[in-house]
C-alpha cells in the first residue's frame, strides 16, 4: 500500500478550492444521510445521534457534515489515532475499522465510530468515517448510560480499532462477540450495517470525484482546503482583542454525590492565534463524567467558531493557529480506567460554559449567557412484556437557549455541544414499552433581562411493561445557568418519579427501579438572561 501525496506543481485557484469545499461537504452530507435514513434505532433515524466525515489518508480531516459539535470535534483525533494502531501499511481495500475506544479519541462507549479507507489500487488517498450513537453496548445498566460507575469496565464492550471487514469480509466472529455483549443485537447489528454502507456510499462519491479529478489533484485539493481554513481562522480570531482571561465552572455531582468539581481554563488570545489551558482543572473523578482529551478540544474548536465566524471551515487548518493544554489524569484529559459514560453529556457542556465565561471578559459583545448546561439524557430499558426482549429507550432533552446581546435565547433546544432533534411522542409509544405523559415548554424558566433566556423543558414518560431501569443524567440542578451583564439566570432543573402517592424529587444523576405505571420525568434548566430588564415607566396621566 501506498500514500497519495500531493504534487507541489498543483496549485487550486479560489474558484477550485470553493468548488472542492463544496463537493466535499456535499459528500460528507449525503453520508450522514444515508446513515440516518437506513439505520434501525430511533436514536439514529429520528434523533440523528450521528456525525459523518471525510479524511486524507493518515486521518487529516478534510470536510465534516453539519452534525453533532461533540462528534465533530473529537473523531479527526479517534480517527488518525485508530489508523497509527492498526498501522497504515496493514490496510488493504476492503477493510473496515470499528473502534469506540475513549482513550484514544473517542467519547463515550455507545458512541462506535465506522473507518472505511478509500484505495485507487493499492494507494490509499482517502477515508470515509462516521459516529453514531447505539442503544446499548453492554455495562450494568440499560443503555450503557450509567452514573455511578467507577471504571470503565461496568460501562460496556470497550472496542480497540480492530477490522469489521478485511479485504472484503466480514469478520463475523467479531462481530458475533460485540453482539453477544449487548441488550439489543438485532438492532446494534442493524445501525451496525446502516453505518458500513453509509460509507460505501461515501467511497463511491469520492470514486466518482477521483476519476474526474485524478489522485494528485484530489490531495492538492484536500491540502489546499486545510490551508484556506488556516487562513480564515487566523483572520477570525484576528478580529477578537488580545488578552488573557481565567474562568471556573463547575460541575456539581460526581456521579455518586452532590460536590463542587472545579473546571478552569486559562485563554490567551495574540494576534491570529489563542491558547487554552486547563491544567488546573480537578483530577478525574470516581463517577463517569470523566471526558478524553479529544472531548475537550471539540469544546474548543465549537466556542471559536461559535464566537468568531460559524461559516469557518471545518477541518483541520481551524485548529492549526489554536493550542489546546490539558493535564493527563484530570477531570478533562481522563485516562484508563476512568469511566466516561456521562462526560459528554454533563461535562462537554460545562467545558463550553467555562470558555465562555472566560472569553466574556476579553469580549463581551460576543458572549451569551449560560444555556441550560446538560444533554439532560435519559435512558429506560428492560424486558417488554409484548415481546419477551431488551428494549432500550435513549434520549437526550433540549433546555433554554441563554440569551445575548441582540437576542433572546430559544426555548427547549438543544444547543452547544448536542445537535439533535427529539424523538417524537408517536414513535416512544410505538418502539417501547413507554406512555409519553407530559411533553411540553416549562414556561416562565428562563431569566429574565433585556433579553430573556430560553425556557426548559418538561418531559414525562410512563412505565407500560411490568419493569424497568432509568438512568437520568442532567445538571444545573444546585447551581443555574448563569446571566450576563445584568441578566437574570435561567431556572434550576429538576427530576422526579410519580407515583400513586406524592412526586418524589430525585438526584440530578440516578438510577430508578419503576414498576408499571411508574412515570420518571425531567424538568430541564432555563437559559441566563442578558442585560438588565427594562424598568417600568410610569403611568401618564
Amino acid at each position: 500500500m501506498t500514500i497519495a501525496a500531493a504534487q507541489p506543481a498543483i496549485r487550486l485557484t479560489p474558484v477550485d478550492i470553493e468548488v472542492a469545499r463544496n463537493r466535499m461537504e456535499s459528500i460528507a452530507e449525503e453520508v450522514g444521510m444515508a446513515l440516518i435514513r437506513t439505520s434501525y434505532s430511533p436514536n439514529i433515524k429520528d434523533r440523528r445521534d450521528c456525525s459523518a466525515g471525510l479524511y486524507g489518508p493518515t486521518g487529516q480531516l478534510i470536510a465534516q457534515a453539519e452534525h453533532i459539535p461533540l462528534h465533530l470535534g473529537l473523531m479527526p483525533t479517534l480517527v488518525r489515532r485508530s489508523l497509527e494502531q492498526v498501522g497504515l501499511e496493514n490496510i488493504a481495500p476492503g477493510d473496515v475499522l470499528l473502534t469506540n475506544n475513549p482513550y484514544l479519541g473517542g467519547s463515550h462507549l455507545p458512541d462506535m465510530c465506522v473507518i472505511t479507507p478509500v484505495f485507487v489500487g493499492d494507494r490509499l488517498v482517502a477515508v470515509v468515517a462516521n459516529m453514531a450513537h447505539h442503544v446499548d453496548v453492554g455495562g450494568i445498566a440499560p443503555g450503557s448510560m450509567a452514573t455511578n460507575t467507577v471504571e470503565i469496565f461496568q460501562e460496556g464492550v470497550r472496542i480497540p480499532p480492530v477490522k469489521l471487514y478485511s479485504r472484503g469480509e466480514l469478520a463475523q466472529d467479531l462481530l458475533d462477540l460485540v453482539l453477544t455483549n449487548v441488550r439489543t443485537p438485532d438492532t446494534t447489528r442493524g445501525d451496525l450495517v446502516a453505518q458500513v454502507s453509509a460509507n460505501m456510499l461515501g467511497g463511491r462519491r469520492l470514486h466518482e470525484v477521483l476519476d474526474e479529478w485524478g489522485a494528485d489533484y484530489f490531495s492538492a485539493a484536500c491540502d489546499s482546503l486545510v490551508e484556506y481554513a488556516e487562513q480564515r481562522t487566523r483572520a477570525a480570531i484576528s478580529q477578537l482583542p488580545d488578552g488573557t482571561a481565567r474562568f471556573t465552572d463547575y460541575l456539581e455531582h460526581d456521579g455518586t454525590t452532590d460536590q463542587k468539581i472545579p473546571i478552569t481554563v486559562e485563554i490567551t488570545k495574540s494576534g491570529d492565534e489563542l491558547s487554552f489551558d486547563f491544567s488546573e482543572t480537578a483530577d478525574q473523578i470516581a463517577g463517569a463524567l470523566n471526558c478524553s482529551y479529544a472531548i475537550t478540544e471539540a469544546c474548543v474548536a465549537y466556542t471559536v467558531k461559535l464566537l468568531t465566524d460559524s461559516t469557518l471551515p471545518s477541518n483541520e487548518g481551524l485548529m492549526r493557529p489554536i493550542t489546546v493544554r490539558t493535564r493527563p489524569g484530570s477531570l478533562v484529559s481522563a485516562v484508563f480506567p476512568a469511566p466516561v459514560a456521562n462526560g459528554n453529556t454533563q461535562t462537554s457542556m460545562r467545558l463550553v460554559d467555562a470558555l465562555l465565561g472566560a472569553f466574556h471578559q476579553i469580549a463581551p459583545d460576543v458572549v451569551p449567557a449560560a444555556s441550560s448546561g446538560s444533554q439532560n439524557i435519559l435512558t429506560i430499558g428492560g424486558i417488554d412484556d409484548s415481546t419477551g426482549g431488551y428494549f432500550s429507550y435513549v434520549e437526550t432533552y433540549g433546555g433554554g437557549q441563554g440569551a445575548s446581546a441582540d437576542l433572546n435565547g430559544g426555548d427547549a433546544v438543544h444547543t452547544h455541544m448536542t445537535n439533535t432533534r427529539n424523538t417524537p411522542c408517536e414513535v416512544i409509544e410505538r418502539e417501547y414499552p413507554l406512555m409519553v405523559k407530559r411533553y411540553e415548554i416549562a414556561t416562565g424558566t428562563g431569566g429574565s433581562g433585556l433579553h430573556r433566556g430560553g425556557d426548559g423543558l418538561i418531559r414525562e414518560l410512563e412505565v407500560t411493561t411490568s419493569a424497568a431501569t432509568a438512568v437520568v443524567a442532567t445538571s444545573r440542578v444546585t447551581t443555574r445557568p448563569w446571566g450576563l451583564n445584568g441578566g437574570e439566570p435561567g431556572q434550576a432543573a429538576k427530576v422526579w418519579m410519580a407515583t400513586d402517592r406524592e412526586p418524589i424529587e430525585l438526584p440530578s444523576l440516578c438510577r430508578q427501579e419503576l414498576a408499571k405505571g411508574q412515570t420518571i420525568a425531567i424538568q430541564t434548566a432555563g437559559g441566563g438572561g442578558f442585560g438588565p430588564a427594562a424598568t417600568p415607566t410610569a403611568p401618564t396621566r
